[in-house]
């Protein structure tokens, strides 16, 4: 679900960094830049938010992201909504990219997949999703200038971290490689995302806006990003009321740092000591040698997950 926050698998904790390349001929006082230096604090806060962190381990619950999902379903309506409804606007026609970017109809898809056909009536609206949804249809209608802040904070995540996250959720959810689940994250008429993020940017600093109506883009973006860690506070409250076998019935995806036995499903679940020594230790009695097999399964997965 995050977004606005790009870059790639390596680098820790600048994993969802916005990915700039170096242009020449960016000024300080383009809206590119402005808000690129204007959000950084915000990117901090997003990006340390705990549901983020886990999601990037690979901790993600089944239900937790489908909930996720459904967040994102109900925020790219209204924002679609309102993008289609300021189409001609000149404050936002630039940016209209209905064939390359809008992600409704992908959401459907991934609800269907998740919730079956009547997907539409299991679904709803949680209260922080409904504030941004709120804050969304209000830009629309009586600030359209403001309607950049919240497509930029979305779209341009979506086409660089939210990559990363695609990968994440379909190794450890198991989702299908033909991308059942993860439609969100498909771009089919977009071939070349960095391009396609110069040309947004472009068209972003072209817009006819003043110095003021460009602060108050910088602040609404910041506004936007504080409705997202809304949302990833909720979930996250969400998700520790969920049971550990949720994720998708197997083992959660150690983290690959450190000591196995400080995985919290080995140190929650089975005590403070491997499983995998464990049954090593009683090894001569048939009894466990299943045990021993299926804990060499888990750290064989767990390595394989970080060579990939």
């Amino acid at each position: 679900m995050p977004s606005a926050m790009e870059g790639s698998e390596q680098g820790g904790g600048d994993i969802l960094r916005y990915e700039e390349t170096e242009d020449n001929n960016v000024s300080p006082t383009d809206l590119s830049e402005l808000l690129k230096e204007g959000t950084k604090e915000s990117h901090d806060r997003a990006e340390n938010t705990q549901f983020v962190k886990d999601f990037l381990k690979g901790r993600i619950k089944k239900e937790l992201f489908q909930l996720a999902t459904v967040a994102l379903y109900f925020t790219y309506s209204a924002l679609e909504e309102e993008m289609d409804r300021n189409k001609d606007n000149p404050s936002f026609a630039a940016l209209y990219f209905p064939v390359e970017l809008h992600r409704r109809e992908a959401l459907a898809k991934d609800l269907k997949y998740f919730y079956g056909e009547d997907w539409k009536e299991k679904i709803q609206c949680s209260e922080a999703t409904q504030h941004y949804v709120d804050r969304i249809h209000h830009v629309g209608q009586h600030e359209p200038e403001l309607l950049v802040a919240h497509a930029y904070t979305r779209y341009m995540g979506d086409l660089s971290g939210g990559q990363v996250l695609k990968k994440v959720a379909q190794r450890a959810l198991k989702l299908p490689s033909t991308e059942e689940g993860i439609q969100f994250y498909v771009f089919e008429n977009v071939s070349n995302a960095q391009q396609f993020k110069q040309l947004y940017r472009a068209r972003m600093n072209a817009l006819d806006l003043d110095k003021n109506t460009k602060e108050r883009i910088v602040e609404e973006a910041n506004r936007a990003f504080r409705f997202n860690m809304q949302v990833f506070d909720e979930l996250d409250k969400i998700g520790k009321s969920l049971p550990e076998a949720a994720q998708d019935g197997g083992f959660p995806v150690h983290d690959g740092k450190g000591d196995i036995r400080k995985c919290p499903y080995y140190a929650d679940k089975l005590g403070p000591s491997c499983p995998y020594h464990t049954a090593l230790g009683l090894a001569r009695q048939p009894l466990v040698q299943l045990v021993v097999a299926a804990c060499v399964a888990v750290v064989a997965g767990a390595a394989a997950w970080y060579l990939l």
